[in-house]
């Protein structure tokens, strides 16, 4: 295999090979200018770990202008880090004390942004070095001014040494995605409206709609799961493509029901002509996405004619509504209540199509309005109307991981402890580089027993074969300093590169081949270093295997499947609230229900609970016991489940209660199917929990259906005789809830997978 193909292959995009080009040439420059120039080595040792910090640990995506924030911030929480460390340096229980909260902390903070998350071994460097190395509160300044160097050089190398492109692979994803689906949709309108042989052309151009969707919308998906935490940070912006995943999952899975009337039934020209409204919502929301702060004028007068047709079509779909009694014999009511439903699919297609399709224009909307601030009223913190504000949204982030079924809180408290224990052996046994126990410790602790094991195996085999390596170099070449500068960059390339496109073994070895060099060129004292590392290593492994073993160690498989019992019970839950909600709000006799928000917040809660869960999976070292396809179609029927209820509130807000008629037996049959199916996956998640198949899937009641039809014919028209606006909604409810029983069928099938892996 070519190089180039190796490399590409191993490295996407190059990023591992920029990232440790830059520091390649900027770890040694640092520290040359601090040994060899300045002549102080605790300047040359913090200029040189924090280019390591700032240059190979951390690698922020975004514009040129976020990038250099992000660096900036870095470096000032560092400043603040590397004062409070050394000042707790000379005490053990401080030390230990002040680890434990900082590791805490920044472990922690990592949920609020993957700009924090990815920053956090950054962070924790820049407080474990100081924390190590005991120091008079005087050398503060000493320190500082290496760190100093080192954001320098940082800010230099981002801005100008092979800069990364502006990288939004979320929103770009996101947009192919819309642009996808929007064709999809006018294809899917072509094909019906031609009521009649459908011409080869017409047809050629659905299947290569369908397929271009289909693909657009998985690549989301894998662009949304690839990294080990959630995309984002607590900006406007970020917040708002976040939300597009799940809308356009959501969207795709309702444009993925048929498109085309049953045989016999007309074709719906009001709920076609809300899909090309859709349509052209969706196309102008994807060129929004490929611009930064554009005009939403066009979008807003195309939402604006989504509603409309919306409205149109509720209006028509209340008409045509027959008021009349079906004929005796519950076998030919069963029957008139099929066509009669049938009659009315297209329509609630439609009007679900439409309701996803105004979220998703919405969120475009936001995040495009967000780009448009100025500085100053960035600077202010001046939001787009309707957004929470940083705050808010920090609160709204963190609160459901106070829980104890939170993996990223265990994970937070077990690194924290692994650190402050590590913290604590190391100044009390006295080893002469505490720095490498703590070190050692936070490299290979992981999210359960099994995979620390794991990587402190590969970490001892990496740091012994760096040792090996170095000692022989040593035992050529000696101790001469100028040898060991020209070694030192290539070293530090390796370092960077390794871990990212050859092994985490690999990356330690390299690692410990650098701090060899590095510390002869400090103080020479040949192959003993490397020795010393191992033995400290060694001691951090044996440290945070111990914590891994006591802190969880069921890993995160158990977890997962903790995490989609209560995101199911949960969305359920809220899915049963909403059709309350709606039952109540369309009868001015019954006193009014507040919006079920306490429930919506749960089950948000409880979903992006499951969503660090499922990545702490993914990343999770080893074999997967159940299937991933199985796992990943598990977790997106979560988002099914709550944007159905999102859809119902959204129905029934437009209900003011004043249509004639006793809807009571309406809502009798609505309410008692919606206990149904919440029961069934109520079950499902006892089942995902007790390690049991889960029930059959609900069956599609269709006597209910047609007492639902017979409620609605008799009870909800006016002195007219016609149906109320009222009546069509009893029935959209009633879709919407089949929906949910229809998912069941999907999800079936990977449960009992899971169940018994």
């Amino acid at each position: 295999m070519h190089p180039m193909q190796w490399l590409s292959r191993h490295d996407r995009g190059f990023v591992a090979l920029r990232r440790a080009g830059r520091g390649a040439i900027l770890m040694p420059a640092m520290f040359a200018l601090g040994i060899e120039v300045i002549g102080n080595p605790v300047v040359a040792l913090f200029a040189g770990f924090g280019s390591f910090a700032m240059l190979l640990l951390v690698d922020f995506a975004g514009s040129w202008r976020d990038r250099i924030k992000a660096h900036i911030a870095l470096s000032l929480v560092g400043v603040l880090f590397i004062s409070l460390a050394t000042l707790v340096s000379r005490d053990v229980w401080p030390a230990t004390l002040a680890m434990l909260v900082i590791g805490f902390g920044v472990l922690f903070a990592g949920v609020l942004s993957s700009v924090l998350a990815g920053a956090s071994t950054s962070l924790l460097l820049a407080f474990i070095l100081p924390v190590s190395l005991a120091a008079p509160d005087s050398s503060i300044g000493d320190r500082l001014a290496g760190w100093g160097m080192a954001t320098a050089g940082a800010l230099f190398a981002v801005t100008f040494l092979w800069p990364a492109p502006a990288r939004e692979p979320l929103r770009s994803a996101a947009s192919a995605a819309c642009a996808a689906l929007g064709r999809r949709l006018r294809a899917e309108v072509d094909r019906v409206m031609g009521e009649g042989e459908h011409s080869p052309a017409v047809e050629d151009e659905l299947e290569a709609a369908v397929s271009t969707s289909e693909t657009a919308v998985a690549a989301l998906q894998r662009e949304f799961l690839a990294t080990p935490y959630r995309p984002g940070s607590l900006g406007t912006t970020a917040r708002s493509l976040v939300r597009l995943v799940d809308e356009i999952n959501w969207l795709n899975a309702i444009v993925l029901q048929p498109a085309e009337p049953s045989q016999g039934t007309p074709v719906d020209r009001a709920a076609c002509a809300v899909k090309t409204a859709a349509a052209t919502v969706l196309e102008l929301g994807a060129e929004l996405l490929a611009v930064t702060g554009g005009d939403c004028r066009t979008l807003h007068s195309a939402m604006l004619e989504l509603t409309g047709a919306l409205s149109g079509m509720e209006e028509l779909a209340t008409a045509h509504l027959p008021t009349r009694r079906s004929p005796a014999g519950a076998g030919a009511a069963d029957m008139r209540a099929e066509e009669f439903i049938t009659s009315l699919d297209p329509s609630f297609r439609a009007q679900e199509l439409a309701f996803a399709v105004s979220l998703i224009g919405h969120d475009i909307d936001v995040t495009a309005a967000s780009e448009r601030r100025s500085f100053l009223e960035r600077l202010l913190g001046r939001r787009p109307r309707g957004v929470a504000g940083t705050l808010s949204a920090a609160q709204e982030r963190a609160a459901p991981h106070v829980d104890r079924h939170s993996v990223w809180l265990h994970n937070s408290v077990r690194g924290a402890v692994g650190l402050g224990l590590a913290v604590f052996v190391a100044k009390e046994t006295g080893v002469q580089h505490a720095f490498w126990v703590i070190l050692g410790t936070l490299s290979v602790l992981r999210s359960n027993a099994l995979s620390t094991g794991q990587n402190v195996l590969r970490g001892l085999l990496g740091t012994v074969a760096g040792f090996v390596i170095g000692a022989a170099i040593l035992a050529v070449i000696g101790t001469n300093a100028t040898l060991l500068w020209f070694l030192l960059p290539p070293t530090i390339l390796l370092a960077g590169f390794a871990p990212a496109a050859i092994s985490f073994a690999a990356g330690q070895a390299a690692f410990t081949l650098t701090l060899v060099f590095l510390f002869n060129i400090i103080q020479p004292a040949g192959w003993r270093v490397g020795l010393l590392r191992v033995e400290d290593i060694a001691l951090g492994c044996a440290i945070s295997l111990l914590v891994g073993m006591l802190f969880w160690p069921r890993g995160a498989g158990a977890a997962l499947r903790r995490a989609l019992a209560e995101a199911y019970a949960q969305s359920a839950g809220y899915l049963a609230s909403a059709v309350d909600f709606g039952m109540v709000r369309c009868d001015q006799s019954t006193a009014s229900l507040a919006m079920p928000a306490a429930d919506a917040a749960r089950a948000s809660a409880a979903a992006g609970r499951l969503d660090d869960t499922f990545r702490g999976y993914l990343a999770e070292r080893g074999a997967k016991p159940a299937p991933l396809a199985a796992v990943t179609r598990l977790v997106t029927g979560i988002s099914g489940l709550r944007l159905a209820a999102d859809a119902i509130l959204d129905l029934w807000q437009r209900e003011d209660g004043a249509a004639a008629g006793d809807r009571a037996a309406a809502r009798r049959e609505l309410i008692q199917s919606s206990e149904r199916v919440r029961a069934w996956y109520e079950d499902l998640a006892r089942s995902l929990l007790d390690g049991r198949d889960p029930q059959r899937p609900l069956e599609h009641d269709r006597a209910a259906d047609a007492r639902l039809v017979e409620a609605v014919r008799h009870d909800l028209r006016g002195e007219d005789g016609r149906a109320s606006a009222t009546a069509v909604r009893m029935i959209w409810t009633g879709d919407h809830l089949d929906a949910a029983r229809r998912l069941q069928q999907v999800i079936v099938g990977p449960a009992q997978t899971a169940g018994e892996a």
